[in-house]
């Protein structure tokens, strides 16, 4: 069947999430004469509120977004049977667009951990600070001050934040320090910076600030709507894509493909869902999968699709004062948000300028919280964290709102909320994203997110639930737990949970919880513990011989005219909200395709 040839560039990117933007918008900056296009499923993101507005995040979320695509895991018995849902970017920019915008960075060793050449930290750090104009203390010497990303405090302070510092600080024992983020600072209360320009308080995204600034460029294109079906060979040489209207942005479109031709290189760069997909539909991939599929193999690389990893998120919500400052007011619509958007549109801040996100910490166990968790941890802790005192086990923060949960949404009356989040960095179950055809003949995605299927994960999330429990209780805005978003403790335990007057005093003894507290507060995870949205290592960067997908300069193996780069690549867990990696490795990819391609990258 032959499909219409729609034109010829240099450089196709199937795919336009962050990295794509990153690395399209600094080749085109190199070099304006090449020839670029970005083929995205998504639509534009150009100026629209609910990517330039910080506020607006969570309704990107919401179950009828478009913006992001919900990809159902199979079920599985260590989440009590339930099929956990995982969502990614879907429109030009990604996740950049409809994250929560968080500032945090890896540590340096993580990236020195993945042992690849030209990817070590001394290497990724003048990058880091090639990326970002840090806003909010100068001089810092791993932060960067004149890069295309904004990183601010965001548009007003929240009270609650500072209470959750100050509770950490005393009965929580941690020191405190303004910037956790300089690439090895760990169990440390501190403030948690945005990815909001501090000036004009909208959001600073990939889009905006790699691609849609270089408008006058006719030769950077940016084709939305369009999904990406498979990479076109020549004698395992990629030269050119096979794209269709996508159904969700172009329903009543023609659906017959088309092909647009690469002349230097194709760069596959749809995310931890949509490469390996992309690979195992052009033939690259282990035999048994594509077989099954029907694909015929090009290259036996049975790394594809395999080594999925995340973060294990839980979110707990709390009932708050009613002079507390939060986001609810606003996610509701109340009218206070008139208020907000004139103040904005005038100066830039306001809490439109917020993610009711102000403080953080990379959490680490001391010696007692060590001997007070289930001894499954243990094994766990000795061979990966306890000499490794920059890698922090879990984040634990404080939402001024409340933010809905993924699996169990709730229906709360008006009123103001506050929300603890915990997250582990570095779980040790992995799972893995394949093409399926079903009985019927429709491609659908075999997705296995391996949640908790170590016997270890859980354990801090266990903890997690019950430390940030006490750093609320003590918190002067607390006004008790909203008990629908809690384990369901059996009754007379002293862990029910209600609402309260104010907070329990500071030395206060910390609830005892019973075994049968402990098997709520397992199942309650079981049943809610949700992705952090920070999928990755489905193409993963590493030996060919140990899985691996593309090397050291992102070249898919086997073939040629191939990279892929996005957050696929990375090999292993990042102790961090990935965005920061993510730009990262397009940083990375832009300098690597400039030297291949002989141009200039200063």
């Amino acid at each position: 069947m032959s499909h219409p040839i729609l034109s010829e560039f240099d450089i196709v990117f199937a795919g336009g999430g962050t990295t794509a933007c990153v690395v399209a918008g600094r080749l085109a900056a190199y070099d304006p004469s090449l020839r670029i296009l970005i083929l995205e499923a998504g639509q534009h993101t150009l100026n629209k509120p609910i990517h330039v507005q910080p506020y607006q995040y969570p309704f990107n979320q919401a179950p009828t977004s478009t913006t992001v695509t919900f990809h159902v895991g199979n079920p599985s018995p260590r989440l009590n049977g339930r099929a956990p849902i995982v969502p990614s970017g879907r429109c030009v920019g990604g996740a950049s667009c409809v994250n929560f915008m968080v500032y945090t960075r890896a540590p340096a060793s993580d990236y020195d951990d993945w042992g690849v050449d030209g990817w070590e930290s001394e290497n990724l750090i003048p990058l880091m600070k090639k990326l970002e104009t840090y806003e909010v203390q100068p001089d810092r010497p791993t932060h960067g001050y004149d890069g295309p990303i904004k990183v601010s405090s965001g548009g007003c302070k929240l009270g609650i934040s500072d209470e959750f510092i100050q509770v950490g600080t005393t009965y929580h024992k941690r020191q405190y320090a303004d910037d956790t983020n300089d690439l090895e600072t760990c169990n440390t209360y501190s403030p948690w910076q945005k990815y909001i320009d501090g000036t004009t308080g909208r959001r600073s995204d990939a889009a905006h600030h790699y691609v849609y600034n270089q408008a006058h460029n006719p030769n950077l294109q940016v084709w939305d709507g369009k999904r990406v079906k498979r990479i076109i060979f020549e004698d395992k040489r990629a030269v050119g894509v096979e794209f269709a209207n996508d159904p969700v942005s172009c329903p009543d479109a023609d659906q017959s493909s088309s092909i647009v031709r690469a002349s230097k290189l194709v760069v596959v760069s749809a995310g931890a869902f949509g490469s390996p997909t992309i690979l195992e539909r052009s033939g690259i991939g282990a035999e048994a999968i594509l077989k099954r599929c029907g694909v015929e193999q090009l290259v036996n690389l049975p790394g594809v699709g395999e080594n999925y990893q995340d973060h294990n998120l839980v979110f707990v919500p709390y009932l708050a004062a009613d002079e507390a400052v939060t986001m609810d007011a606003l996610w509701r619509g109340d009218s206070i948000l008139q208020e907000s958007l004139a103040e904005w549109n005038s100066s830039g801040k306001s809490l439109i300028a917020q993610n009711g996100l102000d403080s953080k910490i990379k959490w680490r166990p001391d010696d007692e919280e060590l001997k007070a968790m289930d001894p499954a941890f243990q094994p766990r802790w000795k061979e990966f964290f306890q000499d490794r005192p920059d890698k922090a086990v879990a984040i634990f923060c404080v939402f001024a709102g409340h933010v809905q949960p993924l699996s169990k949404p709730l229906v709360l009356p008006p009123r103001r909320y506050m929300c603890t989040g915990y997250y582990t960095l570095y779980p040790v179950s992995a799972g893995s994203v394949h093409i399926n055809v079903t009985d019927d003949g429709k491609e659908e995605m075999d997705f296995t997110t391996g949640f908790l299927d170590d016997p270890s994960d859980i354990v801090p999330l266990n903890f997690g639930y019950k430390k940030t429990r006490e750093l609320l209780r003590r918190m002067a805005s607390y006004r008790g737990e909203v008990a629908a978003g809690h384990p369901d403790f059996p009754e007379g335990s002293a862990a029910v949970c209600r609402e309260a007057s104010g907070p329990v005093d500071l030395n206060a003894p910390d609830i005892v919880y019973t075994t049968e507290d402990d098997e709520a507060i397992d199942r309650f995870h079981r049943d809610i513990m949700q992705t952090t949205w920070h999928s990755l290592g489905t193409c993963a960067m590493k030996p060919e011989a140990d899985q691996g997908v593309v090397d050291a300069r992102l070249n898919v193996y086997g073939v040629s005219n191939l990279k892929v780069a996005d957050m696929s690549i990375s090999p292993l867990n990042v102790g961090t909200n990935t965005y920061s990696t993510a730009l990262l490795i397009g940083e990375r990819a832009a300098m690597i395709i400039a030297e291949d391609l002989g141009i200039n990258c200063i």
